[in-house]
């Protein structure tokens, strides 16, 4: 990590050269302890007994509440204030009685939230962007950040057929800085990585970064699903055959839906594998090999679905996740409302593993769609889960919410798009939803990204109130 840092401070042309030889380092050195101590725990433990799993869980959840109690400020009080010690925690029904860790409570509580063990100066400061468009802030240790977070993201692409090594082209958001004009590309040598700015995407740029790639031979794309989207789009319509190198595209950091899925199966004629997780490092679930369920990783932090106030753990209806993350102790993650929502497939895997899964992820409370009568709408029910003939006539669309029963839809179009067009997405969206909503379209030449780089399908400007949530 220091050699990283040393590297990073560098003036351009030093750094680049650094780099290649950073990367002839043994990987036993260049990935980390911390890499190195979970990769090889995760080797083994994927595939414990349930018994096993519950074991490793609650000894886990014990030692990180009797740490945050006695360093973390914020969870000492609160432990005090409902009358409770951490050993009063002994088993996951007892651990129901903590209170639920929201953003607003993380907002007015950040400094109280840091342990006293670590020294603020030498902790990473972190944000999120933020479901609502305001952004949250917390701390992290930054070798754990980054080495054990790799290590679960090296473990779940090996199903997949990544490597130590392995070849990949990454789409996610990278900001490319080269001296010259129209270059938007560089190359990792550390992780064999060759970086695309996804803010220069375009019908001049994409010949080149398709030329590019094919070149370079690939085995895998790690990108954001609108990134990959924008060039899936281009390849299809303009007839240009797949990277034969490819072994699977690597989704994640965005919702992957059903049509993107098969719009990439079908031009990248590859797997494709999605994960979830998010910044906060708190849960991480990722595909299966054998499927396209998702395994929560127990090693990562232990997972609860809540709906309406109480804990489900059936798999016939959706709840908000709620997460305890095991590797932030720095500032601890413990039943934190992520406002995500997922369902459970209770199911026993082909592939041995006795992780539980999600079926599926449908992302935040604010990628629900509000009608004028209150109720809540899922993206997969308005739009994914029924088929558009229009979506092959137009590049990109967001839909923006900002008064209830009302939606702007943005377009950019592609030539071929027309007012018939048009009127079939008004008319699914409404045979879907039935009354109760106004739906008014814009035509945009463009759809602008996040600072991360990603483009947000839904902008949900309504607060929502996940209790009203039912489907």
């Amino acid at each position: 990590m220091r050699i990283k840092k040393i590297i990073k401070s560098l003036p351009a042309p030093l750094e680049k050269s650094s780099r290649y030889f950073y990367s002839f380092l043994p990987p036993r050195i260049r990935y980390g302890k911390a890499f190195w101590s979970t990769y090889n725990l995760l080797k083994d433990s994927q595939y414990w007994t349930k018994k096993r799993i519950e074991n490793y869980q609650m000894i886990e959840l014990n030692k990180l509440l009797n740490y945050a109690y006695e360093n973390v400020p914020y969870y000492n009080r609160i432990f005090k204030e409902i009358g409770l010690k951490p050993d009063d925690i002994q088993n996951f029904e007892d651990f129901k009685k903590i209170p639920f860790l929201t953003k607003e409570i993380i907002r007015k509580n950040t400094k109280d939230l840091i342990s006293k063990k670590y020294p603020v100066e030498k902790l990473k400061f972190v944000t999120t962007g933020g479901s609502t468009g305001t952004p949250m802030g917390f701390y992290a240790d930054e070798k754990v950040y980054f080495e054990r977070e790799w290590a679960f993201m090296v473990n779940q692409w090996n199903r997949v057929g990544y490597r130590f090594g392995s070849k990949s082209v990454v789409l996610r958001g990278n900001i490319i800085k080269k001296g010259k004009a129209n270059i938007y590309w560089d190359y990792d040598p550390v992780f064999k990585n060759l970086f695309f700015s996804t803010y220069h995407m375009n019908e001049e740029t994409l010949p080149k970064y398709i030329q590019i790639i094919r070149d370079f031979k690939p085995e895998f794309i790690w990108n954001y699903p609108s990134a990959a989207t924008i060039l899936a789009k281009f390849m299809k319509i303009n007839n240009i055959r797949p990277f034969e190198s490819v072994k699977a595209l690597l989704c994640g950091s965005e919702n992957l839906y059903p049509l993107q899925r098969e719009l990439f199966e079908e031009v990248f004629n590859c797997r494709v594998y999605s994960w979830y997780g998010h910044t906060e490092q708190a849960v991480l679930a990722g595909e299966c090999e054998d499927n396209n369920y998702y395994h929560i990783f127990p090693e990562y932090g232990f997972v609860e679905l809540i709906n309406r106030g109480r804990v489900i753990h059936n798999d016939n209806e959706f709840g908000e996740i709620v997460a305890t993350g095991f590797n932030n102790y720095a500032f601890p993650f413990i039943r934190y409302r992520t406002l995500d929502i997922a369902k459970y497939k209770n199911y026993n895997c082909s592939c041995g593993r006795n992780y539980r899964l999600f079926e599926k992820v449908e992302g935040r409370a604010q990628d629900l769609v509000v009608t004028r009568d209150g109720r809540l709408i899922t993206l997969t029910a308005l739009i994914f889960g029924q088929h558009f003939n229009s979506f092959s006539r137009l590049k990109e669309m967001q839909i923006i919410q900002e008064k209830k029963g009302e939606l702007l839809i943005k377009i950019v179009k592609a030539p071929e798009f027309s007012d018939n067009d048009k009127d079939e997405i008004a008319t699914r969206i409404y045979n879907a939803v039935g009354s109760g909503l106004k739906i008014n379209f814009k035509f945009v030449d463009n759809i602008p990204r996040t600072k991360s780089g990603k483009m947000r399908f839904l902008i949900q400007r309504l607060s929502i109130d996940f209790n009203n949530f039912n489907i």
